[in-house]
């Protein structure tokens, strides 16, 4: 498989239309070659490309922002003397000043699949800020890791956000540059847009679904180690917005979750007597972890590992994370009704909203589980319709 960014480097006709223009990079840091070259040192190299800026999103062009609502500065790159502007910074938007040194942006960047990776959003503001200035944006796709398989609630109008950039489910299923074009269509852009498509990228094709594993992985954020963070994400994401650890402080972040004081081997049986349809495709295993930082560092956790790397057992068509995370979350309630599950803060700088609302893009998710008359199939009759509805919406975007 060639990436989008290895075409271009490869192909010089693919560069042809730059000739005489400007040129900015969007990156972070598993924007690289498959010799594991960045693409700011690759794209510097080319003669023929005139790179003047630079622009990195979440946890910042190199990667050095551990946590989430960390915020990156503006800095010039010590190497190569090109200004890097933050997008997750004291802005989440493009400035004028930041859109005035180049003519055409290059979006870089490793996607997980999964509609709150704020990379997602990132991508929708620099259209929309091309789009007012007259200014080009090229995506040079990445493989999505978890596949095409479309899971979870549509946000909801009024509900978009940071983490929350449009009417997608949890799980989209989509690319950068096929997002790049629905993004185009939804908000009625008017600009030059153009996906250096990959080659080869085969997303129904085991053992990846998604992703090449004969490729390096990269962290395209501090927390993504692997590809089986990747495929539970869509569901373990959720765990942001509640007092269990998503197991940040481990070495498996978003493939666990527990806290002290629960009762794990009743919460799974107790998953497998509410929806045994919601656990295909993974094994669930129950352990122990005491996360070094984050939620209760320093304590031991009960917990549950979510495995889906083993061929044998993990089913990619049947895999369903949002709903067996859902059902993690539902199980607690039965075993303990007044457990204060749900974290109060203003996530993502989002104020008077819960975390989990502004995770899933409504409160219906969080209904949903503290209603104790609501079963699996009511879930499932919210959610079936808008996976349906979004299965047919990003159709004609599809370029693979």
């Amino acid at each position: 498989m060639q990436s989008g960014l290895e075409r271009f480097l490869q192909d010089p006709a693919l560069r042809a239309p730059l000739q005489g223009r400007r040129v900015a990079l969007l990156a972070h840091p598993a924007s690289v070659t498959r010799d594991l070259t960045h693409s700011l040192d690759a794209l510097a190299a080319l003669p023929d490309v005139r790179l003047t800026a630079a622009f990195g999103p979440q946890h910042g062009l190199r990667g050095d922002k551990q946590d989430n609502m960390v915020e990156s500065p503006d800095f010039t790159d010590p190497r190569l003397g090109l200004p890097v502007f933050s997008l997750y910074g004291d802005v989440r938007r493009p400035t004028d000043a930041m859109m005035a040194p180049w003519d055409v942006l290059l979006v870089d960047l490793q996607d997980l699949g999964c509609r709150i990776y704020t990379f997602i959003t990132t991508l929708r503001y620099v259209l929309e800020a091309a789009a007012a200035h007259g200014k080009a944006v090229w995506v040079l796709d990445r493989p999505n890791p978890a596949g095409r398989p479309v899971e979870g609630l549509a946000l909801r109008a009024g509900w978009e956000s940071f983490v929350g950039a449009g009417p997608m489910p949890m799980r989209h299923g989509m690319t950068m540059g096929e997002l790049g074009h629905w993004f185009i269509e939804l908000l009625g852009l008017d600009i030059e847009y153009r996906v250096i498509t990959m080659q080869g990228w085969r997303p129904d094709t085991a053992p990846g679904f998604g992703w090449p594993t004969e490729r390096t992985w990269v962290n395209p954020s501090p927390n993504a180690p692997n590809l089986s963070m990747a495929r539970a994400y869509a569901g373990t994401v959720m765990l942001e917005g509640t007092t269990l650890s998503e197991g940040r402080g481990t070495t498996r972040p978003l493939e666990l979750f527990g806290a002290p004081d629960i009762d794990t081997r009743r919460l799974l049986a107790d998953m497998r007597a509410l929806a045994p349809d919601w656990l295909r495709g993974c094994v669930l295993r129950e352990c122990w972890f005491e996360p070094t930082f984050h939620k209760h560092v320093g304590q031991l956790c009960a917990g549950v590992q979510i495995h889906v790397e083993d061929p044998t057992h993990y089913d990619h068509a049947g895999f369903q994370p949002w709903r067996v995370q859902a059902l993690a979350f539902k199980a607690l309630r039965r075993q303990a009704p007044g457990y204060p599950l749900w974290r109060d803060f203003p996530y993502e700088y989002e104020l008077g909203k819960l975390p989990i609302d502004v995770i899933n893009g409504s409160p219906l998710l969080r209904e949903w589980v503290d209603d104790a008359n609501a079963t699996p199939a009511d879930l499932d009759a919210l959610a079936r319709p808008d996976e349906a509805a979004w299965i047919d919406t990003r159709q004609p975007h599809l370029l693979y």
